[in-house]
């Protein structure tokens, strides 16, 4: 059991590292809009199945990384990350018996709440875009949950994460 609570750490964090890569993939124009959140995505799972291992620093720590990675203002995701994972800790005990659609539910409402949070800072910083078009992530992100759900909880049933 110690052996895979060690392995466990690697296993997250590639999965973190997944997402990071694929908040990268270059689209074409007319989908640009369409790209799925994918660490959020990732985050949200992490911290509602293991949440004494994934919470707030390590949702604070990838959302940096993930600031890094888009060339965004510092500290723009990593805050968003971070209130997205409070969120799901308060809530992660309901969100584990919630079916499948409940829980896109509850992502559409998560990853709204953290378009709105970036989309608002980028509004201070002077770099927002106009429109609703940026919402469009949120329900793209909901429409992949059950997909995401089932290949991660594959994942950590396969490396026995705990």
């Amino acid at each position: 059991m110690n052996d895979a609570r060690q392995g466990g750490g690697f296993i997250i964090f590639g999965t973190f590292l997944l997402g990071l890569i694929l908040t990268q993939i270059p689209l074409p124009d007319f989908l640009v809009w369409s790209r799925p959140e994918w660490v959020a995505l990732v985050l949200i799972y992490w911290v509602m199945v293991v949440p004494h291992r994934v919470g707030l620093a390590s949702a604070f720590a990838i959302g940096i990384l993930l600031d890094l990675v888009r060339g965004s203002v510092l500290g723009l995701n990593a805050l968003s990350l971070t209130i997205i994972a409070f969120l799901v800790l308060l809530l992660y005990k309901r969100l584990r018996m919630f079916p499948l659609w409940q829980q896109s539910m509850m992502v559409l409402v998560l990853v709204g709440i953290n378009q709105l949070l970036f989309y608002w800072m980028q509004g201070i910083t002077g770099t927002a875009v106009a429109g609703l078009m940026f919402l469009l992530p949120s329900v793209i992100s909901a429409l992949i949950w059950p997909w995401i759900y089932v290949m991660l909880h594959g994942i950590r049933r396969t490396f026995r994460i705990e």
